[in-house]
Formats: C-alpha cells, sequence, structure tokens
C-alpha cells in the first residue's frame, strides 16, 4: 500500500507547471502592496481561497480568470526572479528532482521590461533557486493562442537555448484559436532542432491534438484529455482506436495529464471519468502534473495519491510514471539519463527497501 508519506519522500518529475499558476499567496499580497495592485482578498489564507473557489467552475475560460491578478504582480524584473526563485524553493519540498516550469514572456510586457529582460529575470530566479535546492530546471516558453506574436515568442525560446530555456508551447483558451493558426512560429521552431509542446484536446476536441501533432510537430501534448474520442472503451479496456490514438502510442508522443486541472476546467467530469488511467493502462506514455498549483490547490505529491487512491497505482506504476515524465523532458538525452539512474531509480528503491524492512 502507498502511502501518503512515502509518497512525500519519493523523486519525482514535473512537466507541466505554470509559473503564474503556482505563486505563493503571500507573495502576491507583499507584491500587490508594492506596486499598488487592487486584489480581491488582501489576506493570504482568503486569497488562496478566493483562487481556488475561482477555479473550480467546469470551464476553461473562467479557470483562466484567476491569472489576471497573478500577472498584475508580476510586471517587474525583481517580482519575476522572486516568483521564479519561490517555485524552485517550494518544489524541492515536495521533493522533485526536476521541473520543466513555463510561462508567456509576452504578458509581463505592462512595466517597462521587454521580452528579453522578462526571461533573463525568470531566469535568474530559476538559477538562484537551483543553487539553493539542488532541483533541476528547464524553461519554456509560452505563446498565447489568442495573440499574433507566437513568432517572436518562438524565436525568444531559440535565442535562450542554452541558457535555461528548453522548449516552446502554445497557451490559452483553445475554443476558436487552433494550433494551426501559429504555423509560422512551429515551423520555425522545427528548423531550428527544438522542442515543442503545445496545450491540446483539454476544451476543445480531437481535431485539436491532430493539428497540434500532424500540422505543428509537437513532441509533447499538454492534457490531451480529448483523444478519447477516438477510442472505443469497455472499463479500462481499449475496443478499438481511431488513426491518431494508434499515432501517438505508437510514435511514444508523451502525454502530459492534470488530474485536478482537469476537473476544475471541465476536461473531465470526475476522476473517475478521466482518461489517464485507460491511457496508462494501455501502454500510452503518461505522466502526472500539477498544471497550477496554486488555482488547483495541489502538489505533484497530492496529484500522485490522487491517482494511488482513485486509480490503485502501486509503487512500481508510481516509478514507471516518473521514468515516463524524465525520458519526456526536454534537456538531452545524458542529461535525463543521469537523472533518471542517479536520482529517480535510487530514490524509488531507498523507499522500496523502507517498505521492505517495515514488513
Amino acid at each position: 500500500m502507498v502511502t501518503e508519506e512515502m509518497i512525500k519522500r519519493l523523486p519525482k518529475v514535473e512537466l507541466h507547471d505554470h509559473l503564474d499558476g503556482g505563486v505563493r499567496p503571500q507573495t502576491i499580497v507583499e507584491l500587490a502592496n508594492e506596486y499598488k495592485v487592487e486584489l480581491p482578498e488582501k489576506e493570504p489564507k482568503k486569497l488562496a481561497e478566493w483562487f481556488h473557489r475561482g477555479a473550480d467552475r467546469k470551464n476553461l475560460g473562467l479557470y483562466l480568470e484567476g491569472f489576471a491578478q497573478t500577472i498584475a504582480v508580476t510586471q517587474t524584473e525583481e517580482a519575476l526572479e522572486r516568483i521564479a526563485r519561490e517555485t524552485l524553493e517550494d518544489l524541492a519540498v515536495d521533493n522533485v528532482a526536476y521541473v520543466e516550469i513555463r510561462f508567456a514572456p509576452v504578458l509581463h510586457l505592462r512595466g517597462n521590461l521587454n521580452l528579453e529582460k522578462v526571461v533573463q529575470s525568470v531566469l535568474r530566479g530559476l538559477e538562484a533557486g537551483r543553487e539553493k535546492t539542488g532541483v533541476q530546471y528547464g524553461l519554456i516558453l509560452c505563446a498565447m493562442r489568442d495573440q499574433t506574436v507566437s513568432l517572436e515568442t518562438a524565436e525568444l525560446a531559440v535565442a535562450f537555448r542554452g541558457k535555461g530555456v528548453v522548449g516552446f508551447d502554445l497557451a490559452g483558451d483553445e475554443y476558436g484559436h487552433p494550433p494551426k493558426k501559429h504555423l509560422d512560429a512551429f515551423e520555425f521552431i522545427r528548423r531550428m532542432n527544438f522542442n515543442i509542446t503545445i496545450h491540446a484536446g483539454e476544451a476543445f476536441g480531437m481535431e485539436s491534438i491532430w493539428q497540434a501533432i500532424q500540422y505543428c510537430g509537437a513532441h509533447r501534448i499538454g492534457h490531451a484529455t480529448r483523444l478519447l474520442d477516438d477510442m472505443s472503451i469497455q472499463g479500462t479496456r481499449i475496443e478499438k482506436m481511431g488513426s491518431l490514438a494508434h499515432f501517438i502510442r505508437d510514435k511514444r508522443v508523451p502525454m502530459e495529464m492534470c488530474l485536478s486541472s482537469n476537473i476544475h476546467t471541465g476536461a473531465a467530469a470526475t476522476l473517475d471519468e478521466h482518461p489517464f488511467p485507460i491511457y496508462f493502462r494501455n501502454d500510452f506514455r503518461v505522466f502526472l502534473c500539477t498544471d497550477n498549483r496554486l488555482m488547483s490547490n495541489t502538489t505533484l505529491g497530492k496529484e500522485l495519491l490522487l491517482a494511488v487512491n482513485h486509480y490503485n497505482l502501486n509503487l512500481q506504476d508510481l516509478e514507471k510514471i516518473t521514468i515516463n515524465a524524465m525520458k519526456s523532458a526536454f534537456i538531452h538525452y545524458d542529461e535525463r539519463i543521469r537523472i533518471i539512474f542517479d536520482i529517480l531509480k535510487p530514490g524509488f528503491a531507498r523507499v522500496r527497501e523502507e517498505i521492505t524492512t517495515l514488513s
């Protein structure tokens, strides 16, 4: 039996964590006071509850409304550096060994910053966090679906390759904003031998996933809950799959699963109806992520515990999920292998040994 205490001690890998979706409530309050930003609540605990209530409305557009508050207080170099550093500090408490943090630089230009300064500020904060905690990181830059500057963000991502940026993403509300509208950005990234992950199949159907992979060349998919539409299911057994589902499994396209977030946005009605156990039990390459720790009131440890309690995952399953994530990371092969064999496998072995000793 996997317990919450065991999960705390397991080394973890997080590949879908939004910088502006995981800010500490205390930090938001302090930054709001410093920059004269109005908040719906001025006490950190009440503010956290406000975010949680606002996120859990079964609609992606409504879920995203809370970001207006976190973005409003992160328009300076100092604020961006601080929240990036604190992100790694918080993840270290959850025993995360490697994380890929993502954010949209274009959303932080209301002050006197330019795109380069925004990215440099976040990277300084992440590096300070790494030096303090030992948590390894990569930064993913997001373009926004409803904007027309995705190519500029793609060029920015490549410019910071080798300096901490490891990939490019397309985020925001899917409705009316298909990924193929941003083809120039994706074609540039592919020409430059760089990495692509795309939010797809969260609030829109299977076609969004198909476009992300076949038009835009995504190497990973964020959420992909609607891939279920390409399958005939009996329990957790797949009786029949369409060509897209076959392609994703055959090509080992990784899918970033976010249980709590998907319930809050309405991408899945309940945990019982979430496609994660179907994908996992049928050998798709999936792993668990938080998406937005503040909005969804979660940690990666909490997400793993949800999976254990709702889908009867055992320690071997959790190790497989964690290795799946590390295999799918956007850092170089030798770095992935080092983390798997030097950190992840020994960490799971220690917990397994403790279980044996106790029994």
